[in-house]
């Protein structure tokens, strides 16, 4: 199988970092390869906007589900759908930078719908997982019918509480620590 294109990797002295898909084609032919070679694919998905050291436990939590982590990341537009004016603070292309070079996350691949249902039909993880700002019936994301529709595993992990893009904004506004 032809390995799709995906986006360069740095030039410069900093080490390799994982990919970033070139677009939702490429990054679901690299899953089906990973799954083909017998690889546990997880993916998630969200915003990143500020990074976050809950973030960071949440991305190690959901690539200990699995061989390979994927994370779909919402563009601008859809952040700013979601979020409101003002964000995202950091544009697509440096969040998934920063998401590709964490040591958890094996591929970024950015759309620009306002759900990733889309991404996670195209990619049929093994398993889909979201923060305990969601659960599976009160707060239910989404994506989750379109996971169980393909015979994906819905996970739940937990939230860390008080550590968020929201509270890092304010904090950083009333010029406190978090």
């Amino acid at each position: 199988m032809d390995i799709p294109p995906l986006a360069p990797r740095r030039t410069d002295d900093a080490p390799p970092a994982p990919h970033v898909a070139a677009d939702l084609d490429a990054a679901a032919q690299l899953c089906a390869r990973w799954q083909a070679d017998g690889r546990r694919v997880v993916l998630t998905n969200g915003c990143f906007d500020l990074m976050h050291v809950g973030h960071t436990r949440y991305l190690a939590q959901a690539r200990a589900l699995g061989d390979r982590l994927v994370v779909a990341l919402n563009g601008d537009d859809g952040v700013r759908a979601l979020k409101g004016e003002g964000r995202p603070v950091v544009p697509a292309a440096e969040r998934a930078e920063l998401l590709a070079a964490l040591r958890a996350v094996d591929l970024v691949v950015v759309f620009e719908s306002p759900t990733a249902v889309e991404v996670l039909r195209a990619l049929r993880p093994d398993v889909y997982v979201k923060g305990g700002d969601y659960d599976a019936t009160a707060h239910r994301p989404p994506e989750a019918d379109a996971a169980t529709a393909v015979g994906t595993d819905v996970r739940f992990l937990p939230y860390v509480a008080g550590r968020s893009t929201q509270a890092l904004i304010a904090a950083i506004r009333a010029g406190r620590r978090l």
